[in-house]
């Protein structure tokens, strides 16, 4: 007989089965011994009758996190004792035998407990085991999967981009190095020059993939290796075209989580927000205005914002238009890397954005310069060196329609979707200026 993942349970009420997991809890009821019992798929209440002496005798023994495999059969719960929130919660296996797989210490803290971040980063592989953490974790694994789910759709074609590299790609930010041989090489900070090489090829393309940022940051809202979501496509207008396929992107994803995740959310106290058709939009000075009028501070001056103007943005939105997503748009030429595109109409600003999101930038993007000509007036421009960027100016040198596109923090995203206090909780493995494994070293 082969194994039944708990999820399946319901369809196979009266029929014998064998389960296998781990003990979440085990409670004592004189004579009877409850289980529950979790796997891949959920969540079941095993009971253990003593007529059934050896699985009883064995059941007497289990402790939370010891993995079992049990024989049993499915009987529907009485009406009363039936839990909704379950995917099994509706029926119950009665266990007629049980073999121990694998015991485990006693647990050093509850793991549903409260703990700081410290002891929880600490104790990831017992604590990614508590329902509140693999919430996080199967939300964000849906993200993923909508992202891929709507762009394959839409017919781009997924790539994988190099995370070794001979240079930095924005020109500025702060880099890993790594031995490579005998050449100088650097851990990614952006797939940005290979997806645009690739809209050559492929003329829409997107990509999953890490990338590492050597910033010295100690914050909530910074870890040194993300997930980001990037897309980049050709034939476009203008940076709007960008925007656009963005909130249908969104569309998409909060559909799909409000499908497939309910529980996850209820879970964890989160809403899923609502993408309007359009997304409300504000030139970076027109948003530095609103700050002056709403909130009293005078920022107009300055060419970028800070957190807390994010925050007052996003207030303002949810306010102003109904929406938990504002663009921001037309950042200083200086403020954005050489590639990207000066607004013909508005000189000095560029046909960029962010999407802020329940008070965080949680996107970059926007249209990218695709004259050969104009990309190496701007390596110069910028004090780079253009024979460094050569390999990329191929692409450009030899014919590239007008192109844009966008990377989305996928932890960032699942922080702020969630109601998270810190990034690191929607990262499964965080690294940051003073956490690596180490424990994981011979």
């Amino acid at each position: 007989m082969e194994r039944i993942f708990i999820e399946d349970l319901s369809a196979r009420t009266g029929e014998e089965v064998i389960i296998a997991g781990w003990v979440d809890v085990r409670r004592d009821h004189g004579k009877l011994i409850f289980i529950d019992l979790r796997d891949a798929t959920g969540t079941v209440q095993v009971v253990v009758l003593p007529n059934h002496t050896e699985a009883h005798d064995i059941a007497t023994k289990v402790r939370g996190e010891w993995v079992v495999s049990i024989r049993g059969k499915v009987n529907k719960r009485p009406e009363k004792m039936v839990n909704p929130d379950l995917p099994a919660g509706d029926i119950e296996i009665e266990a007629t035998e049980i073999t121990i797989l694998s015991e485990a210490q006693e647990l050093p803290f509850e793991k549903s407990g409260e703990l700081n971040l410290d002891t929880y980063l600490d104790n990831l592989p017992l604590v990614l085991r508590s329902d509140r953490t693999r919430a996080i974790f199967r939300v964000q694994a849906e993200i993923l999967r909508a992202f891929r789910e709507f762009l394959t759709e839409e017919r781009f074609t997924e790539i994988r981009i190099p995370k070794i590299v001979g240079g930095d790609a924005e020109g500025g930010a702060a880099v890993f190095g790594v031995d490579y041989f005998d050449h100088k090489a650097y851990l990614a900070t952006s797939p940005q020059l290979y997806k645009q090489i690739m809209v050559g090829v492929f003329e829409r393309v997107f990509a999953a993939t890490s990338v590492f940022r050597a910033e010295k940051h100690s914050t909530t809202r910074h870890i040194n290796e993300y997930t980001s979501l990037d897309l980049e496509f050709g034939f476009i207008k203008d940076h709007r075209d960008v925007m656009a396929i963005e909130t249908r992107l969104l569309k998409h994803v909060m559909n799909r989580l409000s499908q497939r995740c309910t529980r996850e959310f209820a879970l964890l106290d989160a809403t899923i927000p609502k993408v309007l058709d359009e997304i409300p939009a504000l030139k970076l000075r027109e948003a530095q205005q609103v700050i002056k009028e709403e909130f009293g501070e005078d920022c107009t001056n300055e060419p970028d914002l800070e957190p807390q103007h994010e925050r007052w943005l996003c207030e303002y939105a949810l306010k102003k238009f109904g929406s938990e997503f504002i663009f921001i748009t037309h950042y200083p030429v200086k403020k954005r890397p050489f590639y990207t595109y000066e607004d013909e109409d508005d000189k000095g600003y560029t046909k960029s954005f962010d999407l802020l999101f329940r008070g965080l930038e949680v996107t970059t993007g926007g249209q990218r310069i695709n004259d050969y000509d104009m990309l190496v007036k701007n390596i110069k421009a910028w004090g780079l060196k253009s024979e460094n960027f050569s390999y990329y100016l191929q692409a450009f040198k030899y014919g590239m329609p007008p192109e844009g596109g966008l990377g989305m923090g996928l932890e960032r995203l699942t922080e702020k979707l969630l109601g998270l206090t810190n990034v690191k909780e929607a990262t499964l493995f965080p690294r940051e200026m003073n956490r690596i494994d180490t424990l994981l070293s011979e």
